[in-house]
C-alpha cells in the first residue's frame, strides 16, 4: 500500500451555533462556489454544540475572525492510503478498518494525535504539520510514501524517515472514554456534482434553518442527536445525515451503497476531548477491526464519532463496554 501526503494545510475550527448567521455567506460559497476562492478541501460538520469546519488555506481566507470562531492553534496535514495505486473515487471505501492496525494504531503508539474524516469515497488522517517527521518515521516500514506537489506524487526518500526525527517520550496509557450510542439511523451519501444545485435549497434549509437549540458540550440526552456532515474534497463529495432528514431529500439523486445500509453512532468522549490526546481513534478502530466491524469515523472540535452497520450496534457497545471494564 502507499501513503500520500496530499497538498493541503488544513485550518480546524469551531464555529459557535449562535455566531451562525456571521458567517453563512462565506460557508455558502464554500459549498456551492468553491471555484470563488479556490478551496479543494473543506467540511462542515454539526453537531449539538457547534458547528467543526475543516478546510485548507484558502478557504480559511473566506472565514473572518470573531468571537464565535475558535480555531485550533495547529495547521494539520492529510494523509489518504491508496492501494494498488488506485486514488479516491466515487465507489464507497470500507471504513477505518482497513486502517486501523496499518496507520491509526502505530501513530497512537508513537504518540501522535490523528484526527479522523471519513467520506463516502475514502478515509483521511489528519495529523499535525509539526508531527510530519515522527509519522514518516514510523509508517515508512509499512508504506511507501508520497508527498503530493504541484499534482505529482513525489516519493520520499528513506533518509526522510529519520530527518528532524526525535523519538517520542513515553506517555501514560490513553483514557479510555465513555462512549455512548443515540437512536438515530445514518445514512453514507454522495451526490454526483453536476447535480448539487438541485438539492442547494434542502441543504441550505437542513444546514442553516432547521436548528435545535444549542447545548453545552457533553450534555444533553442522546436518545437522538444532531449530526449532519458535509464534505467536498478535491470535487468529491459526501454527506452523512440522519434517515429522516434524508426524506427531505429527492431519493432519485442521493447516491448510496447498493444495499441501502443504515449506519449507528458511537460517540466519543463525556467531555470534550481536545487536541492533545493520542490514541483516541485508535482505541475505537482496533478492537472493530480485531472482529472486522467495517465503521467510517469524523473527528469534530469536541467529540469523535464513529458510525457502524446498524445490525452491528449492539455487539459494538458490549465489546466497548467491557474493554473500558477491563482496564479499570
Amino acid at each position: 500500500m502507499d501513503l500520500h501526503i496530499l497538498e493541503h494545510r488544513v485550518r480546524v475550527l469551531s464555529l459557535a451555533r449562535r455566531g451562525l448567521w456571521l458567517y453563512t455567506h462565506p460557508l455558502l460559497k464554500l459549498l456551492f462556489l468553491p471555484q470563488r476562492c479556490r478551496c479543494k478541501f473543506f467540511s462542515l460538520t454539526e453537531t449539538p454544540e457547534d458547528y467543526t469546519i475543516m478546510l485548507d488555506e484558502e478557504g480559511f481566507k473566506e472565514l473572518p475572525p470573531s468571537e464565535f470562531m475558535q480555531v485550533a492553534d495547529s495547521t494539520w496535514l492529510v494523509l489518504s492510503v491508496v492501494s494498488n495505486g488506485c486514488a479516491p473515487s466515487g465507489c464507497q471505501a470500507t471504513g477505518v478498518t482497513k486502517i486501523a492496525r496499518s496507520v491509526i494504531a502505530p501513530l497512537a503508539e508513537h504518540h501522535v494525535s490523528v484526527l479522523m474524516l471519513s467520506t463516502y469515497q475514502t478515509d483521511f488522517i489528519l495529523v499535525r504539520e509539526r508531527d510530519l517527521p515522527v509519522v514518516i518515521h514510523t509508517l515508512a516500514g509499512e508504506f511507501d510514501i508520497y508527498k503530493e506537489e504541484n499534482g505529482e506524487s513525489i516519493p520520499v526518500p528513506c533518509d526522510d524517515a529519520s530527518n528532524g526525527f526525535l523519538k517520542p517520550k513515553s506517555a501514560p496509557s490513553p483514557t479510555l472514554h465513555p462512549v455512548q450510542s443515540p437512536q438515530n439511523r445514518f445514512c453514507i451519501l454522495t451526490v454526483a456534482p453536476d447535480t448539487l444545485p438541485a438539492i442547494a435549497t434542502m441543504l441550505i434549509d437542513v444546514l442553516f434553518y432547521s436548528h435545535s437549540p444549542p447545548k453545552e458540550p457533553g450534555a444533553g440526552d442522546l436518545d437522538s442527536i444532531t449530526f449532519f456532515s458535509f464534505s467536498l474534497i478535491e470535487g468529491y463529495i459526501s454527506i452523512v445525515m440522519d434517515a429522516e432528514t434524508q426524506k427531505q431529500f429527492p431519493s432519485d439523486l442521493l447516491l448510496t451503497s447498493s444495499s441501502g445500509e443504515l449506519w449507528r453512532m458511537v460517540r466519543i468522549g463525556g467531555q470534550p476531548l481536545g487536541f492533545d490526546e493520542c490514541g483516541i481513534v485508535a482505541q475505537i478502530a482496533e478492537p472493530l477491526a480485531a472482529v472486522d466491524i467495517s465503521a467510517y469515523y469524523i473527528s469534530t472540535f469536541n467529540f469523535d464519532h464513529a458510525l457502524v452497520p446498524e445490525e452491528g450496534i449492539t455487539e459494538v457497545i458490549e465489546l466497548l463496554q467491557k474493554r473500558q471494564e477491563s482496564s479499570r
